[in-house]
């Protein structure tokens, strides 16, 4: 069987990994103001998740 005559480095290894990464997030129209935000958050601008109010945002 065959074995590693010398360790594998860690830089090594992150180079060879360098692909494994997951897809980022991409971020959703509101549906109730159009602004981007994440899936399943409370929207920063409306304040609404799920057709609720979630936050109190003060108009400025």
């Amino acid at each position: 069987m065959a074995v590693p005559k010398r360790r594998t480095s860690k830089s090594r290894k992150r180079l060879r990994r360098g692909h494994h990464t997951g897809a980022g997030v991409k971020p959703q129209a509101c549906p109730r103001c159009g602004e981007p935000k994440l899936s399943h958050r409370v929207c920063s601008t409306c304040g609404y998740y799920r057709g609720k109010r979630m936050l109190e945002i003060e108009d400025s």
